[in-house]
């Protein structure tokens, strides 16, 4: 059971003895006091809040005292209410970003000599009509954008003076379909029948029929983007400038190799051996991006490693650095050509007539003799 008991004050704790110092130089050193005969002196405790208690008896878990109830906190003083309302004053609501705007350029320089400066910029023109974008399902799916891009090309072969208006669509590789103008419908299923490659083992290629359904989608509307270049519009419409971008990708994607956003080609520059199988190609980067003088088209130079065309055994001693048919390989070296070959691509071509291609997914650590 517990007692709750009034606090008290404790008593004022005793003066402590102060200790002469004594004075440096010569004279007897007095010895010590013993720290027994001296009062020890108490620790100064906080004085009691009001209204606070105690309890003595039992104490239920926790370590200590029980804390001391709060008392009310004071009021803000009149001095407060001034600094609040100043610091109200000063900060204001927050402005969206859509209603800034930069200054404009005041005007041009009149000092020094006028000179022409070259750059990796070109000038676009807008087109006059607005982009119509369909979606395209192709059935049976297909993941490769190699195989979606030539399926339309296929369709826009057969299907271009007729169905589609003479129109040149541009294509994403993916699901959308872009043309200057609308399409004389707004939806039709097409039927496309492409030929595999020829395997040269005298067997006639198979025939694939793919299904195309093209809809309408959306028009791609431009004026917000004229308007964002006259300087009559603040923030410039992101969605108009990637469909043109697309666009401008159409043409380089059937003629080089793309890879990200850029497009490489040994056509461009003279390949430059790297070691290791590997070969550098040439290639080039292009976005469009709006500028106050315009739409400008940005082209930056890049470069990639490609692996290069030649035999297999020919690779693979390039990248031992040494000839790998003079002894069986060990299993570190089959290791590191086992992650080299992955994936790569290769052609069947000591079977005179047969040449196939396969993608090599590993390297076995049995020689072939043992294999058959």
């Amino acid at each position: 059971m517990l007692e709750v008991l009034e606090m008290t004050p404790p008593p004022p704790p005793p003066p402590q003895p102060r200790r002469h110092q004594q004075p440096r130089g010569g004279g007897r050193k007095q010895p010590l006091q013993s720290s027994v005969a001296q009062p020890k002196a108490e620790a100064p405790q906080p004085p009691p809040l009001e209204g606070g208690k105690r309890c003595a008896g039992k104490r239920r878990g926790g370590r200590g005292r029980a804390r001391p109830a709060e008392g009310p906190r004071p009021a803000p003083g009149p001095a407060a209410a001034p600094v609040e309302a100043a610091t109200r004053a000063v900060i204001g609501p927050p402005v969206p970003s859509k209603g800034l705007s930069f200054c404009r350029r005041p005007g041009f320089g009149t000092v020094g000599a006028r000179c022409v400066v070259k750059a990796n910029h070109f000038l676009a023109e807008i087109p006059d009509k607005d982009l119509t974008q369909y979606d395209v399902k192709i059935t049976p799916e297909v993941t490769s954008r190699c195989v979606n891009r030539a399926i339309i090309a296929e369709l826009v072969r057969l299907y271009r003076e007729s169905d589609l208006g003479m129109r040149l669509p541009a294509y994403d590789g993916r699901k959308s379909l872009y043309t200057a103008g609308a399409l004389p419908f707004d939806a039709r299923e097409f039927v496309v029948r492409l030929t595999d490659e020829d395997s040269g083992t005298g067997v006639p290629p198979r025939e694939r029929e793919y299904r195309v359904a093209i809809k309408f989608a959306a028009r791609a509307d431009l004026h917000h983007l004229r308007q964002f270049i006259a300087g009559r519009q603040a923030d410039a419409p992101q969605e108009a400038v990637q469909v043109l971008d697309i666009v401008l990708r159409e043409l380089a994607s059937q003629r080089y190799v793309a890879i990200g956003r850029s497009f490489y080609s040994p056509d461009i520059r003279r390949p430059q051996r790297l070691g290791d199988g590997l070969q550098s190609w040439c290639g080039f980067y292009q976005s469009l991006r709006p500028t106050q003088m315009g739409l400008s088209l940005n082209i930056d130079m890049s470069s990639t490693a490609f692996i290069e065309a030649l035999p297999v055994i020919d690779f693979v001693a390039q990248i031992l650095g040494k000839d790998v048919m003079s002894r069986p390989l060990s299993d570190a070296n089959r290791i590191k050509i086992k992650k080299a070959l992955r994936g790569v691509k290769v052609e069947v071509t000591h079977r005179e007539n047969v040449r196939r291609k396969y993608r090599i997914s590993g390297v076995t650590a049995q020689p072939t003799h043992e294999l058959m």
